[in-house]
């Protein structure tokens, strides 16, 4: 028997909950979340979470799986993914992996994080290193342990910086030869298919669907959620409160954004999200076709396995 794992994913706001439902319903399918904000317990109106209703009429994998304030990576999520889907295929049910969080998403077309356990000392000191000396200090560092080069490593971003030092001074490797190393490991899914698709919308419709969005958020309590999730550790999770819709609320709150221009400002950054999205889905993800979003049939989503 094949193994097959069909995923529909689309920028934000695209329409991808209504469509995943409508084909998991027509295939007795069950559906995993790829939302790298959907795993959190309380996080509801700001991830645009399916309501109650629409997680009733599929099973639903990898929603509400943590608390706010737990650790959660790609690592993390393969792990669980995996588990969830060998069950459901072992069940004879289809999978539908569904979301917009590319990183996660090309975890099941490549590898997406290495094998080089960094210990909690050196996460630390290189911390404590970057809040003190700053990136350029990092960067410096790095240049030494690197005499080749740091390819193309973005060295203005003290994420990825702090990254790459921490690797290379837990494995004693350059960056070139992890990075070779990276490029051998299997992908996570590799003894699946995977069949994909992107659905796709006209810009102008597309904004539209982003103001009622945000307009339908705020009316449905944005503001309090978020005043909640604050009072249980929503800033111990950075990924989480530096979200398109909890940072603006978390700036409105804390007086650095007047209210009338909440609105705004989260309709705005989730037009610079979908502009990235679409560019991720392009570059970083394998040859796909785009079905436009009003003319989407549920039939004719994937192509039957070879």
């Amino acid at each position: 028997m094949v193994r097959t794992i069909h995923v529909l994913t689309g920028c934000t706001a695209v329409g991808k909950t209504e469509l995943a439902l409508r084909w998991a319903e027509a295939r007795g399918a069950e559906i995993v979340s790829c939302d790298s904000l959907l795993f959190y317990r309380g996080a509801d109106i700001g991830t645009a979470k399916p309501s109650p209703a629409e997680l009733a009429r599929v099973p639903h994998h990898l929603i509400d799986i943590c608390d706010l304030t737990e650790r959660m990576d790609v690592t993390h999520y393969v792990t669980k993914a995996r588990v969830a889907i060998d069950d459901i295929l072992r069940r004879e049910r289809p999978v539908l992996v569904t979301g917009g969080s590319g990183f996660y998403l090309k975890a099941f077309f490549a590898p997406v994080a290495d094998e080089v356990a960094v210990p909690a000392e050196i996460r630390a000191d290189v911390r404590a290193r970057l809040e003190r000396d700053g990136v350029e200090s990092l960067v410096t560092e790095l240049v030494k342990l690197n005499p080749a080069g740091l390819g193309a490593l973005d060295v203005h971003n003290p994420r990825r910086v702090t990254r790459a030092l921490e690797r290379c001074l837990a494995s004693g490797r350059t960056l070139a030869d992890l990075q070779a190393e990276f490029a051998a490991l299997p992908a996570p899914f590799a003894d699946c298919v995977v069949q994909l698709c992107e659905l796709v919308r006209e810009l102008p419709d597309l904004e539209t669907r982003i103001n009622q969005r945000v307009a339908g958020m705020l009316k449905a309590g944005l503001v309090a959620e978020v005043r909640e999730l604050l009072a249980q550790g929503l800033k111990q999770n950075p990924s989480a409160a530096g979200a398109i819709g909890y940072r603006e609320t978390i700036d409105f709150i804390e007086g650095r954004l007047p209210e009338a221009e909440l609105a705004a400002a989260i309709a705005q950054n989730t037009r610079v999200l979908v502009k990235k999205q679409r560019t991720w889905f392009k570059t970083q993800l394998p040859a796909h076709p785009q079905i436009v979003a009003g003319s989407a049939r549920v039939d004719g989503l994937f192509a039957p396995p070879v």
